[in-house]
């Protein structure tokens, strides 16, 4: 979420503390050990980072987590990346971040030129998400794996997924998606999430125009714009695993939120939807705040099983990392 006219990085400015993991390709972060490697995918090396818990719950599945920051930003070192896996893996489930290929950057004032777009393009960061989902699964004893991302990469994941399930993957366990944008256009905004974002909560929105310039960049083209696998909001979702979907209440892309729940339905995928109370758009960015807290109670709820039940692990974990954030800078 910006201020029109800012830099995509003020979204997603928030980084972990510098040095936190230099040296050694493995670091202990309390009950989690930390990996990272270079695996092959079919346009190069894809980046990832494995969290694994030093105490995993039995018999759960890993989930493979994607960053946003607008398709054209973000890395594995972005909060949106680390905190959310470092909780997880915390209690007990082993997560794999993915720092998938990003578009070139773009203007939020201007419209990409006409044409045919150049550089990385759709379909390539969504090539990434998939052949590092499959080198998780080809790891995974009985190959059931889950998969999740925010916000950009919620749509990513969303995308992977429908695409896997119409190539004949049938080892996604669930998908967990956080305030996504699934939509090639911004679906129209209701009267009550108008309300919602109304006055001082206006100022730093996701307006149509954007959505619509941030999509065009990422498809490379307007003919890709159409393409279910580049944006399946509105499209057949048929056959796609039990989703959580977890949005911010003050958020213009709630309204993608919103309708993609209805578009699942519609599909008969069982669906769990969620909207954070006074969160903006981000709030998985920002560890130690009540709104990460509250996201992530809701996602570990639900990825354990047991939607309603209360959830700690969350809060000392993320107030952690927020402190080490405070002390690097």
């Amino acid at each position: 979420m910006v201020a029109a006219g800012s830099c995509p990085d003020a979204a997603y400015g928030h980084r972990r503390d510098e040095g936190y993991f230099t040296g050694p390709s493995m670091v202990s972060a309390g009950k989690t050990k930390i990996f990272e490697e270079n695996i092959v995918g079919r346009h190069g090396a894809i980046p990832v980072r494995r969290y694994l818990p030093t105490t995993p719950m039995p018999g759960v599945e890993p989930l493979v987590w994607l960053h946003g920051g607008a398709f054209s930003h973000g890395d594995l070192d972005q909060l949106e990346s680390h905190a959310p896996a470092l909780v997880i893996a915390a209690g007990g489930r082993p997560v794999v971040t993915v720092n998938s290929r990003c578009v070139p950057p773009w203007s939020w004032l201007r419209k990409p030129r006409p044409g045919l777009l150049d550089g990385i393009r759709f379909p390539e960061p969504l090539d990434d998400v998939i052949d590092a989902f499959e080198h998780v699964r080809k790891q995974t004893p009985d190959g059931r794996v889950s998969l999740g991302g925010a916000s950009a990469g919620a749509c990513l994941a969303a995308a992977a997924a429908l695409r896997m399930h119409r190539e004949g993957c049938q080892t996604l366990v669930r998908l967990v998606l956080a305030y996504g944008t699934f939509h090639a256009a911004l679906p129209p905004i209701s009267c009550e999430l108008r309300a919602r974002i109304r006055g001082r909560h206006g100022i730093v929105q996701f307006r149509p125009q954007t959505v619509e310039r941030m999509n065009r960049n990422y498809a490379g083209s307007l003919h890709e714009m159409s393409n279910s696998f580049a944006f399946p909001g509105g499209h057949d979702l048929t056959g796609l695993p039990p989703t959580l979907l977890v949005d911010a209440d003050r958020d213009s892309l709630r309204a993608s939120g919103t309708e993609f729940a209805r578009d699942l339905t519609r599909a008969g995928v069982p669906v769990d939807y969620e909207a954070i109370d006074n969160a903006t758009h981000g709030f998985l960015d920002r560890p130690g705040t009540k709104h990460f807290d509250a996201g992530l109670a809701a996602m570990l709820r639900w990825l354990d099983g047991s939607p309603g039940a209360p959830t700690t692990q969350a809060l000392p974990i993320s107030r952690g990392i927020a402190r080490r954030r405070k002390m690097a800078q």
